[in-house]
């Protein structure tokens, strides 16, 4: 700790760390200023950290002589994204002009659990993209979009449940062998379908239909 102490000033690109701490369920750095900024908002009371994650928070609280106790049942936790470098999914909606990036993390299963949270932000927004096939369960978006890569052999379960709802296909074009097993695209057989080629992701064709549709939805509210 002591030799750790020393070297992270010297560190200038702090978030060339985070891919190295991310899988250890570190996602943020407390800065001193912050820890010191608490510490006199608590101002000597007890206090509880919820949906507290590791507990790092709280660690370096008590560190400062704050009386504090971490919880959390580790079921869902949201957080907002801030670095706009583009090394992560979230990081890269902020790069492409999102006003406000999140990241839901729930346990296998556990979505409902977040949806309360989930339904306030978008609520809140003018417009949102949500990257998920599992929320199809709580919400009906005004455009469900999925991308299929025949390439790829891992056809997440939930991505097969909502086949059919979906509005149309991005479908990658490719030369290698189809890897699904056990896999029908007659769901969508009447959907409309987009094909892309790596890394050119985005068609003419795919933004004017994603715009009518936007468009078309907006006119229902």
């Amino acid at each position: 700790m002591r030799a750790f102490r020393w070297l992270w000033p010297l560190v200038t690109q702090k978030r060339l760390l985070m891919p190295m701490v991310q899988p250890r369920g570190m996602y943020i750095f407390y800065s001193q200023e912050l820890v010191a900024a608490l510490a006199q908002l608590i101002a000597g009371r007890p206090a509880l950290e919820i949906a507290a994650g590791d507990g790092c928070l709280s660690g370096v609280l008590k560190q400062a002589g704050i009386e504090i106790r971490a919880t959390d049942d580790h079921s869902w936790a949201v957080t907002e994204e801030r670095d706009r470098s583009g090394d992560s999914d979230t990081s890269r909606f902020l790069l492409s002009g999102a006003a406000r990036s999140l990241w839901v993390r729930t346990r296998q299963g556990m979505l409902a659990e977040a949806m309360p949270r989930v339904r306030k932000e978008l609520a809140g927004a003018e417009n949102a993209i949500v990257e998920s096939n599992s929320i199809m369960r709580f919400l009906r978006p005004d455009l469900y979009l999925t991308v299929l890569d025949p390439t790829t052999a891992d056809f997440k379960t939930s991505a097969q449940e909502f086949l059919d709802r979906a509005d149309a296909v991005i479908l990658h074009d490719g030369s290698g062998d189809v890897a699904w097993a056990n896999v029908s695209l007659k769901p969508v057989a009447a959907k409309p379908r987009f094909h892309i080629r790596p890394p050119q992701y985005v068609t003419p064709e795919l933004i004017e239909f994603v715009r009518e549709r936007v468009r078309h939805g907006a006119s229902r509210v």
